[in-house]
């Protein structure tokens, strides 16, 4: 039932190097696909990177452009990613076996929004298949667009490197039904 794996579902960020079969993500990516989308332009490219050299190519970059943002933080995000031990060290772009970067096609309409519905279901259809992941969205997606070659009309949205979670997290605390819905007005 899709209630259970939306509750199952929890962010990881570190990694077991267990390899698996990249079909499982094939898989996911098939489920993926099924997202809505405007006019049907169904705008979302992914892009299964497994190779190491290439993973340690990305980390290098979005490395340099963490540093940065990390200097700029203030107030209430700066304080959130202290107090969960988030830096700018991304080390889950190497360990994970694969990353799956996805990107929208800007050419059509709607492209950003229809693509994290994708991602959506993508998560949990990876879920389903046992496995986990972080929505990372780097500071220079621009940049590490470059590494892999992707063409100018894709913008990278989101990178989410793909394994079995090192540890057990427990998935963060929601909020409650009547905190974010509301009938006929709020």
């Amino acid at each position: 039932m899709i209630i259970e794996l939306a509750k199952r579902r929890r962010t990881v960020r570190e990694f077991r190097r267990d390899n698996f079969p990249v079909e499982k993500i094939v898989k996911a990516i098939e489920v993926a696909r099924e997202a809505p989308s405007g006019i049907n332009k169904q705008p979302w490219f992914f892009l299964i990177v497994g190779d190491g050299e290439r993973k340690k190519e990305i980390r290098e970059v979005a490395e340099r452009y963490e540093k940065i943002s990390f200097q700029r933080l203030r107030g209430e995000l700066k304080e959130w990613l202290e107090k969960n031990s988030i830096t700018w060290e991304k080390k889950f772009l190497e360990d994970a076996p694969y990353l799956v970067m996805v990107f929208s096609d800007a050419r059509a309409p709607y492209s950003k929004e229809s693509t994290w519905i994708a991602v959506g279901y993508f998560l949990l259809a990876l879920e389903e298949e046992g496995l986990s992941t972080v929505t990372y969205t780097p500071p220079s997606h621009r940049e590490i667009a470059k590494v892999v070659n992707a063409p100018k009309h894709y913008r990278l949205e989101v990178i989410m490197p793909v394994g079995y979670s090192k540890k057990e997290t427990e998935k963060k605390e929601r909020k409650k039904l009547n905190d974010i819905m509301a009938f006929e007005h709020f």
